[in-house]
């Protein structure tokens, strides 16, 4: 029986990256890379919902992740994270941020940074599952649309 390699895993493997030590990342490296991944989420789960115009799937996903949706996101998260995931969220969220977001406040953007960097370092440290069921739960939570 073949072994299920997770895609990071097979990243890992087939570009022969080497083990690095995560609490060496920068938390805006974190957020960088969490943007990237909570994205990649809500993309695959809006295609996977409805076959539509490239407009509108745009449209659907924006939702989601636009800054003042990830701050709403991971308020209502944070009575929920454990002491490990909240510290990197706090790291991320007192980032001092080189660019802003052009629809949201200085607050709400720190606040999805934070966010940002906790997806990132979940994802980095093979813990998909775990970081999944934060965006299911605190999409619910935050009253945004359910996915």
């Amino acid at each position: 029986m073949e072994e299920s390699v997770n895609l990071l895993g097979q990243i890992k493997k087939l570009f022969a990256c080497a083990d690095q030590d995560i609490r060496t990342y920068s938390p805006l490296a974190l957020a960088y890379m969490g943007d990237a991944v909570y994205d990649l989420v809500i993309r695959t789960v809006v295609v996977e919902r409805a076959n539509r115009s490239a407009n509108q799937l745009h449209r659907d996903a924006v939702k989601y992740v636009k800054a003042k949706a990830q701050a709403e996101i991971i308020q209502a998260l944070l009575p929920e994270l454990t002491e490990e995931e909240a510290a990197v969220y706090r790291r991320g969220r007192n980032a001092k941020p080189h660019t802003t977001a052009k629809n949201a406040t200085l607050a709400e953007y720190k606040t999805a940074t934070g966010f940002e960097a906790l997806m990132g370092y979940l994802y980095l440290t093979d813990r998909q599952e775990r970081m999944l069921a934060l965006i299911h739960r605190g999409i619910a939570l935050a009253g945004l649309d359910t996915l």
